[in-house]
């Protein structure tokens, strides 16, 4: 008597194989699922939605949130690593915005979903 797990893999292989051959390297997968996490913080989702409406400084997001400056500068280092926010200088303040548009529309996204 054969094995129903393995009567679905035979009668699918076809289907198996084209899912696996498009499949990316396990490299990959492994860094969308660590981009992911990042998101899976409400303060880091706080920040990336401030900063969704304007560029702001550690300062003016520490207001915004009601956290600390220290606080706000760990999340934004991660953010930063995770290349979901950029960074640019003007005198002795540093600016923070929205890496580029896909972390917009990752954001939208999100919003669209949970708001369904």
């Amino acid at each position: 008597m054969a094995d129903s797990q393995n009567d679905f893999l035979v009668a699918h292989e076809e289907l198996v194989n084209r899912v696996l051959e498009k499949q990316p390297d396990d490299e990959y997968l492994y860094d969308l699922a660590e981009l992911f996490k990042v998101f899976g913080d409400s303060t880091r989702i706080k920040i990336l939605y401030a900063l969704f409406e304007s560029e702001l400084c550690v300062g003016d997001i520490a207001q915004i949130l009601g956290l600390s400056q220290s606080a706000v500068s760990h999340q934004l280092r991660i953010l930063k690593d995770s290349k979901l926010v950029k960074f640019r200088r003007d005198g002795k303040i540093i600016f923070y915005s929205l890496d580029d548009d896909h972390v917009r529309n990752i954001i939208s996204m999100g919003m669209e979903h949970v708001e369904e």
